[in-house]
């Protein structure tokens, strides 16, 4: 294993490859009883098409959120069973570009280590468990479907983005589902739970060297050809939608109000622009901005006003959202106070201050076993370091986020997602 010192942070990362082309990270927190293992596929809810070997795949729409659900049926019973009586506390979760299986655990760390990574190197499931599966996951769809909150970002996306799947559910609908059989998740575990294709990170008081023999011992040995996903052509021009309206049973509006950018291809730039929209955002909109300040004050937000930035393999967007009785007011004055700072000129001494409060925050985090684990995977899949992130923040200027504002905050990017209640004149 190559071991490396992060003296800026404080921190020790062994890292290593294996044969099969599994990526393999450890970070030892020696004194810590608690110890969190996390792998992770690069194969989220997006990679719905792709090729394989010179064949193109398509396949419906909850794939990965159903295979994730059917993982942890082992050779040997439920996989949670075995964390249960080992005493971990064992999870997954599937998103837009990544599937991921964790556990934490103080005691018994080699044993659920094994359970982990057996539960993803061989695949267990018949016609008739997958079938019974179906009513599970499509009763989770349902529960979605009357969320407010999932539905402002599904209506957002839908109107943001024309081909990308990031228009579509991450558990699919019930009609997708419909459509997957045992076939269409053995095809799909072949292709992206390949070792080659997956990253294991664990965090604590452990023995990197015995959790790389463990991780030989226990993967398949051969080294894979990795899948190369389809997400159809890229989104360029204007959003095809610039509102959203649905009503729901809630008692106030809600709403998202988001700006599509364009990233760079770079993994290395586009978390740099990643940076400066975030930045952008706090300048524009963020707690300490004058626009907060004064919807604050006219009773057009409340203290759940947020911004952030988010991206999807080829997709991104800053988004805005709360809770707010005239949302287009809050569009507008966004879109004005833009303007302003744009032909007046951003601070640099707020830019400065919110730069070094940013860093700060990140290396809060790594206090956080989980947090460590999750960013060095989806860093990792981008195609970067995640402990490099001050020499990125380092890099990004007062004039990335200023270009970042002009061309990302105008109305042709624009897309405001509103959920009202049913009752609402």
């Amino acid at each position: 294993m190559n071991c490396k010192d992060v003296a800026r942070l404080g921190e020790r990362v062994y890292e290593a490859e294996l044969p099969n082309g599994l990526s393999i990270r450890v970070v030892p927190k020696p004194g810590f009883s608690r110890k969190y293992a996390l792998i992770a596929a690069d194969y989220g809810s997006a990679d719905t098409k792709f090729t394989l070997n010179g064949k193109t795949v398509t396949t419906p729409d909850g794939v990965a959120h159903y295979l994730e659900h059917k993982m942890f049926d082992t050779p040997k019973g439920d996989a949670m069973e075995q964390f249960a009586a080992m005493g971990a506390s064992p999870n997954a979760f599937t998103s837009y570009d990544m599937t991921a299986y964790y556990f934490s655990c103080t005691e018994h760390f080699e044993e659920n280590l094994r359970t982990l990574l057996e539960m993803v190197a061989v695949p267990c499931f018949t016609e008739e468990s997958v079938e019974k599966e179906r009513d599970i996951i499509g009763q989770e769809i349902l529960m979605y479907e009357d969320s407010a909150d999932s539905k402002l970002f599904e209506e957002l996306f839908t109107a943001m983005f024309r081909h990308h799947p990031i228009r579509v559910p991450i558990a699919g609908t019930v009609q997708s589902i419909a459509q997957i059989t045992a076939e269409t998740l053995n095809t799909c575990f072949d292709a992206f739970y390949a070792p080659s294709n997956m990253m294991l990170c664990v965090v604590g008081d452990v023995d990197p060297a015995q959790v790389v023999r463990i991780a030989e011992e226990l993967l398949p040995k051969d080294r894979k050809e990795r899948p190369v996903p389809d997400y159809g052509p890229a989104e360029t021009g204007e959003c095809p939608c610039h509102e959203s309206l649905r009503r729901m049973e809630v008692s106030m509006p809600s709403f998202a109000l988001g700006f599509r950018c364009e990233l760079p291809e770079d993994g290395w730039e586009s978390l740099k622009w990643e940076i400066a929209a975030d930045l952008g955002a706090e300048l524009l909109a963020g707690e300490s901005s004058a626009l907060y300040q004064r919807l604050y004050e006219e009773n057009l937000i409340d203290s759940d006003f947020s911004g952030g930035f988010e991206c999807v393999r080829g997709v991104g967007l800053v988004s805005f959202t709360g809770d707010s009785a005239e949302p287009e007011a809050v569009r507008d004055a966004l879109l004005e106070e833009c303007e302003r700072l744009l032909r007046e000129g951003l601070d640099e001494d707020a830019f400065r201050r919110l730069k070094k409060s940013a860093v700060g925050r990140r290396i809060r985090d790594l206090d956080s076993f989980e947090s460590i684990c999750y960013r060095i995977c989806a860093n990792f899949f981008d195609g970067v370091d995640y402990f490099r992130f001050p020499e990125a923040y380092a890099e990004v200027t007062l004039e990335d986020v200023r270009l970042f504002l002009e061309k990302t905050v105008c109305p042709e990017r624009m897309v405001l997602s509103v959920i009202e209640p049913k009752e609402r004149d």
